[in-house]
C-alpha cells in the first residue's frame, strides 16, 4: 500500500508540528525549511521519509537546494525557520504580511496568534477584466506566493531549468514523483473575484463567466503544454487542484459543474493523456463532492485527494463500494479534524486500521491523512498514524 507524506501541498505537515516531530523521534536538529509560506508547511527531510516508509516526493524537492534561496524567519510559536527568499513575510502594523512583487500591495495577512496567511486582496472584486487575467496573478495570494521551484524556473530559461531539475530528481529517487500543475477553475475565479462575487457571476451572468473561464482555459492549456514538455517524461503523477466541495456537499450543483467546469477539466486532462499517456491524473479537491464524482471520472480523473471523510457523503465504505473500481482514493486514511488532533495514540491507531481495512481491498488507495498535518497535532499521534499503516 503506497504511503504519501508531503508529496504535495495538501499531504504535508505544518512547520511547527514538524519541529516537534523531529524532536519526538530523536532525530538530529536540522533547519526547518518552510516551502509553502501561506500554509507554512515544512520540507520533510529524508530521514523522516525513510522512517515512515514514504513512497512519494514532490517535484519541487529538486529545487531551492542551495542556501542562497532561503532566508531566516520565525514561526508563530517562536521556532526559527527558513523561508524562500522570494516570499519572506514582513511586519506591518503588528501583523505579518506578504506583498505583491509588482505593486507592493498587501495580498496576504497573518495577524498575531494566527498560524497561516489569509488572502487580503481580490483583484477582480471591484472591476473584472477577463482579458487580463495574467496581470492579476501577482496581485493574488494563491497565485503569487510560489513554492519551489517558483521563480527559479522562471524566465526564458525556465523550461530548461525545470527539465534539468526533474531529470535530476528522477535519477536520484525511486519514489513516485508528483508534479504540481494546478489548473484551478472554480477556485481561480474565487481567488480573483472573491467567493460571493464569483458565485453571482456563475448564476447571474453566465455568458461573462464563460468568457472568463474560456480565457483561463487558454492560459492553463498553454502552461500545461510547457509543463509537460519540460517534465512529462520524468514524473509519475500530475496534480490539478479545485476545491469543489464544502462540509455539507458540493459548492456548485452537478448541473453547474457540467456547464462550466467539466468540459474544461476534460480538455486539460485529455491534453495530458495526449502528451504524456503514462501520467496519472489526480485532482486535489476538498469537501463533500460525492455527487460530482461520476462526472469527474467521466472527464478523465484517475485519483482524488484528500478524501475529506467527515463531509456529507464522503464515508469511506460508500465511496469504496460505489467508485472504488474506477477511482483511486488518495487520502481519507486518518481524520485530521477530530481524531489526529484530539485523539490518543491508541485511538489514532485504531481509527487508521479501520480506515485502511475499508480502503485497501482491491487496490485503488494511497494512504494519506485528510489534508495537511496541522500545527497543533501531537507528534506521538503522527507516529502512531504511520506506524499503524506500516505494521
Amino acid at each position: 500500500m503506497p504511503v504519501d507524506l508531503s508529496g504535495h501541498r495538501s499531504s504535508g505537515i505544518a512547520a511547527m508540528a514538524y519541529g516537534r516531530l523531529r524532536k519526538h523521534l530523536g532525530l538530529p536538529v536540522k533547519p526547518i525549511r518552510v516551502y509553502d509560506p501561506v500554509q507554512q508547511l515544512a520540507i520533510v527531510d529524508e530521514d523522516v521519509l525513510q522512517r515512515f516508509r514514504v513512497d512519494t516526493i514532490e517535484l519541487g524537492r529538486a529545487f531551492a537546494l542551495e542556501d542562497k534561496y532561503w532566508t531566516e524567519w520565525t514561526l508563530p510559536d517562536g521556532t526559527p525557520c527558513l523561508m524562500p527568499v522570494w516570499a519572506k513575510p514582513v511586519k506591518d502594523n503588528g501583523e505579518w504580511v506578504l506583498r505583491s512583487q509588482v505593486t507592493g500591495r498587501v495580498i496576504a495577512r497573518m495577524p498575531q496568534n494566527v498560524w497561516y496567511f489569509e488572502q487580503a486582496h481580490y483583484p477582480f472584486a471591484e472591476q473584472d477584466d477577463p482579458d487580463h487575467i495574467e496581470a492579476a496573478v501577482p496581485e493574488c495570494m494563491w497565485t503569487a506566493v510560489a513554492s519551489p521551484p517558483g521563480p527559479i524556473a522562471g524566465g526564458p530559461e525556465g523550461g530548461r531549468l525545470l527539465a534539468e531539475g526533474a531529470r535530476r530528481l528522477r535519477q536520484q529517487s525511486d519514489r513516485a514523483i508528483i508534479g504540481l500543475f494546478g489548473g484551478n477553475l472554480l477556485e481561480f475565479g474565487q481567488f480573483l473575484y472573491r467567493n460571493d462575487n464569483f458565485f453571482m457571476l456563475l448564476a447571474g451572468e453566465p455568458e461573462r463567466a464563460h468568457r472568463f473561464l474560456d480565457r483561463l482555459l487558454e492560459i492553463h492549456l498553454r502552461n500545461l503544454d510547457q509543463f509537460l514538455a519540460a517534465v512529462g517524461e520524468f514524473i509519475d503523477v500530475i496534480l490539478f487542484g479545485d476545491d469543489l466541495g464544502m462540509q455539507s456537499g458540493p459548492q456548485v450543483s452537478p448541473a453547474m459543474y457540467r456547464e462550466f467546469f467539466k468540459p474544461r477539466e476534460q480538455a486539460m486532462w485529455q491534453r495530458v493523456k495526449q502528451r504524456a499517456p503514462h501520467l496519472k491524473i489526480m485532482l486535489h479537491c476538498c469537501g463533500g463532492v460525492r455527487e460530482l464524482l461520476p462526472d469527474l471520472i467521466d472527464a478523465g480523473l484517475e485519483a482524488i485527494n484528500p478524501v475529506q471523510i467527515t463531509c456529507r457523503g464522503m464515508e469511506a465504505g460508500g465511496l469504496k463500494r460505489d467508485f472504488g473500481a474506477r477511482l483511486t482514493f488518495w487520502g481519507g486514511g486518518c481524520d485530521t479534524r477530530d481524531v489526529l488532533v484530539g485523539g490518543t495514540p491508541a485511538q489514532v491507531r485504531d481509527h487508521v486500521r479501520r480506515q485502511v481495512a475499508t480502503w485497501r481491498p482491491g487496490g485503488g488507495f494511497v494512504f494519506q491523512q485528510v489534508h495537511n498535518i496541522m500545527a497543533d497535532v501531537p507528534p506521538a499521534n503522527v507516529v502512531a498514524m504511520y506506524d499503524a499503516v506500516n505494521r
